[in-house]
């Protein structure tokens, strides 16, 4: 069965980068869709996201299951079109929980033939999200742990502020 990974990872973090992974090992193929929101302001231009999210597969062995697929509109519709039989999707507290379930629910009513599946956050990564990796590298924080180290340069060079 192929899945897709929906998301606008920006930037890729080593939460997702670990969904990613674990999500590979379950399906013969993955999707990671990155998605362009016009309603939601990037840092990163789509082209930058998806470069990446090629270079920090690295930092996981490279999967060849994974491709990194840039889309728009709704993800149970790219899911279909590029047949996937799975949406997945990260939860890292209950606040997501609730969300992710308007969402799953939602997706059902729209493709009752694609299942949700929710792959739980390991703690380490619980409270990481891009906007948390953005808040710190503005200020020239510490995001060594946060983002795979082949991206930490551009996250750093884009984000930091001279104050």
């Amino acid at each position: 069965m192929k899945a897709c990974y929906p998301g606008t990872f920006d930037p890729i973090t080593n939460g997702h980068l670990d969904i990613i992974q674990r999500a590979s090992k379950m399906f013969d193929e993955l999707d990671v869709f990155l998605m362009v929101n016009p309603r939601k302001l990037c840092v990163f231009n789509a082209e930058e996201r998806r470069q990446m999210i090629e270079d920090s597969l690295a930092s996981i062995g490279s999967p060849q299951n994974v491709k990194v697929v840039i889309g728009t509109g709704l993800t149970v519709d790219m899911a279909r079109a590029n047949d996937c039989g799975a949406i997945i999707r990260g939860i890292r507290a209950v606040s997501d929980y609730e969300y992710e379930l308007q969402q799953a629910t939602a997706n059902m009513m729209l493709g009752h033939d694609i299942e949700t599946i929710f792959l739980i956050a390991k703690p380490q990564y619980s409270f990481l999200s891009s906007s948390v990796v953005k808040e710190i590298a503005m200020y020239h924080g510490d995001i060594l742990n946060l983002v795979p180290v082949q991206i930490i340069d551009r996250v750093n060079d884009k984000l930091s502020k001279d104050e």
